[in-house]
C-alpha cells in the first residue's frame, strides 16, 4: 500500500517481528512507552499499559528493568505488549515461540489466545504448527513460499500430512 509505517499502525495494525528486537538499553517501562508514542490520548495510553501489566505479571514485576538483560520469553512477552500499546485491531507475530523452552511456549500461546478473547484480531506466522493450529481458527500451510493446505486450525491440526510435516520440521530442529 506504501503508506507509512506510522499510518499503517494508526489504522490499527501492529507487527512483532521475529527475533523480539526490544531496545535493549531501555527499560521495560521505557520500551512499553515506545510502543504508545503514536497513541496521543494519554488515558487511553494509561489504559493500554495497565492491560499490558495484567497480560504480563512478569513485566510489572521487572517494569525498571533493562530489557537487555532479561530471558528470552520475557523479551518475547515485552514485545508483544510494546505492540498492544496501540489498542491495535490486527496484531501480526512473527516467530513467537523462536527460541523459547516449551513451557514458556506454553505461555505466549495461552496469551495470544486471551489477547485474541479480548477482541484483538491475530496473524501468528510460526513453524511450530502444532502449537500454532491448536489456537487458530484457520490455518495455512506453507511449503516453499506457496500455500499447499489451508482450512480450519483442528482439521489442519488432525490431517496426516500436516503430522508428517511437522515430525520432519522438529527433527530437522534436533
Amino acid at each position: 500500500t506504501h503508506l507509512e509505517p506510522s499510518a499503517i499502525v494508526n489504522l490499527g495494525i501492529t507487527q512483532v517481528m521475529e527475533g523480539r528486537r526490544t531496545f535493549a538499553p531501555l527499560t521495560v517501562d521505557e520500551n512499553l512507552l515506545c510502543g504508545g508514542f503514536t497513541v496521543k490520548d494519554r488515558t487511553a495510553r494509561r489504559e493500554s499499559y495497565e492491560r499490558v501489566m495484567e497480560l504480563f505479571p512478569r513485566l510489572k514485576e521487572r517494569h525498571k528493568q533493562i530489557a537487555g538483560y532479561m530471558s528470552g520469553g520475557e523479551q518475547q512477552m515485552l514485545a508483544i505488549g510494546r505492540a498492544l500499546m496501540t489498542d491495535p485491531k490486527l496484531l501480526i507475530l512473527d516467530e513467537p515461540s523462536l527460541g523459547l523452552a516449551p513451557r514458556l511456549v506454553e505461555q505466549i500461546r495461552d496469551i495470544i489466545v486471551g489477547i485474541n478473547a479480548q477482541g484483538t484480531s491475530v496473524l501468528l506466522i510460526e513453524q511450530n504448527a502444532m502449537m500454532a493450529l491448536s489456537i487458530a481458527n484457520t490455518g495455512y500451510v506453507l511449503e516453499t513460499g506457496k500455500v499447499v493446505m489451508s482450512g480450519a486450525g483442528k482439521d489442519l491440526l488432525a490431517n496426516d500430512d500436516v503430522k508428517a510435516l511437522s515430525d520432519i520440521g522438529a527433527r530437522e530442529f534436533l
